[in-house]
């Protein structure tokens, strides 16, 4: 799975590109470790993003 994806890095990694955690639709990975991944259901993914953009920092 994780060689067919394009990953995404966060813009708020670090220069080094490696404290991060790197996205590519509903499915997350640490850029550290990228063997594991996290996959969501898209209608949760969905809400999670609705959820952190409602936020002050988002």
């Amino acid at each position: 799975m994780t060689g067919r994806v394009g990953w995404r890095k966060s813009s708020y990694s670090d220069e080094s590109g490696t404290n991060c955690v790197e996205v590519a639709g509903p499915v997350v990975r640490d850029s550290k470790n990228p063997g594991p991944v996290l996959a969501f259901p898209a209608a949760e993914w969905r809400s999670f993003l609705a959820a952190v953009k409602s936020r002050p920092n988002g």
